[in-house]
């Protein structure tokens, strides 16, 4: 396995091709920073786009939904598939309205969906969903059950072409338009996770645990990076 994908008539960038990247490291750094994906495939000649959670595990990304679902049964016939993930950084505001442009980090991933089918398979790729949402919470809960496993669906899809492209900085105003009288620069974003709201059939006093308060305290920096060095401001 080499450090990069090599760049193919499906996953090269074509524009802005400063902002292409295709190590493995980029590319893995930005999906372990999300849980939610976008899976583009075909169905009777209708172009489809649905939004899916997911995990990655090494090279490959597990997916999974309701055994009936549309989305599951036509992937896992092995069609060809594109997932894609994003992460918006900013706005990023220029003195040209042509200009105007976001702060952004995305992946585009080329695979062919595979079902896993073994009871002991499927429940780690479970596991490895949920662990890529909040670690430590599979182990905190009722494990599925025979019904729920025959009930849900599982795929892999391994990760054969992938691209990433990324845009961050200031506005690239053109040269002659520094001295126009408007103002420029960037809106950050960041995602944040607020205090928990108790189930209102919880017991009473039960508090959340430990892991639960701590992905709070860290899901910013956990899905955006540059918060870190701001929160240090």
């Amino acid at each position: 396995m080499t450090d990069k994908f090599t760049p193919t008539d499906r996953n090269r960038v074509m524009r802005m091709r400063d902002q292409a990247h295709y190590d493995r490291t980029t590319i893995y750094e930005i999906l372990d920073c999300a849980f939610l994906c976008h899976i583009g495939f075909v169905h009777k000649e209708q172009p489809l786009v649905m939004p899916t959670i997911y995990g990655r595990e090494g090279d490959t990304i597990y997916i999974h939904g309701a055994a009936a679902s549309r989305m599951m049964n036509n992937l896992a016939q092995g069609l060809p598939i594109s997932l894609a993930v994003t992460l918006l950084d900013g706005l990023v505001l220029a003195r040209s309205s042509f200009n105007h442009s976001i702060n952004y980090r995305s992946v585009m991933i080329f695979g062919t969906a595979i079902p896993v089918v073994e009871k002991a398979a499927k429940v780690h790729a479970l596991k490895v969903i949920s662990d890529q949402i909040m670690k430590q919470r599979f182990e905190d809960t009722r494990k599925p059950t025979g019904g729920e496993l025959a009930a849900t669906s599982v795929l892999a899809v391994k990760i054969d072409e992938a691209s990433a492209k990324i845009r961050k900085g200031p506005p690239d105003d053109d040269e002659g338009d520094l001295t126009l009288p408007y103002w420029a620069g960037v809106v950050p974003f960041t995602m944040v996770a607020h205090p928990v709201i108790n189930d209102p059939r919880l017991e009473a006093n039960k508090q959340p645990p430990a892991y639960v308060n701590q992905y709070i305290d860290d899901f910013e920096t956990m899905v955006t990076p540059t918060a870190k060095s701001r929160k240090k401001k």
